[in-house]
């Protein structure tokens, strides 16, 4: 099972409108552009500047957990660059089979990956939500089997035979 990381930056236009803006928009003064086109430049380098610092937290912290790069949702901008409005890291949130310890310190990397950017959107916390119920369960599935263990090491400790029932009184005959 793969999860992802998503944010996308509010305030910016959608892709289609964007690019429809930056033809349509005329050029004017500097650099052929206008100054709303400048503008718009300025407020699309720093949407891009904090959806790339957004997404390379997450994939700072999914350490191996992570199934790739980052990907971005790009705009092309009036002075025809491309630039980031949103973004997204691929996540390997499977339970390790088997190994509920294991299942449990990975549930813990994706929960920080999931929450490493200063603001984590509602789909960061989504992911990191489900971390957390996977941590849970893990936690749930490690005590039952630490549980199930100690019949066999009290019968160990003790030198009990296979043949002693637990739950039963013994009596000893002087």
């Amino acid at each position: 099972m793969a999860g992802s990381i998503c944010s996308v930056s509010g305030g910016c236009p959608s892709s289609q409108s964007a690019t429809a803006q930056s033809r349509a928009a005329p050029a004017g003064s500097a650099g052929g552009l206008s100054p709303q086109q400048q503008t718009q430049i300025s407020e699309l380098a720093a949407t891009d500047r904090h959806v790339r610092a957004h997404e390379q937290a997450h994939l700072a912290a999914a350490g191996p957990f992570a199934t790739g790069g980052a990907s971005y949702s790009t705009i092309t901008g009036p002075d025809g660059r491309q630039y980031a409005v949103g973004g997204e890291v691929g996540l390997d949130t499977a339970p390790v089979s088997g190994d509920p310890g294991a299942t449990i310190e990975k549930a813990r990397v994706i929960e920080a990956a999931a929450n490493a950017p200063a603001d984590p959107s509602s789909q960061d916390r989504a992911v990191a939500a489900a971390a957390a119920a996977m941590e849970q369960a893990a936690e749930m599935e490690l005590a039952k089997s630490q549980q199930a263990a100690i019949p066999s090491l009290v019968k160990s400790a003790y030198g009990q035979t296979s043949d002693s029932r637990a739950g039963q009184l013994l009596s000893v005959n002087a």
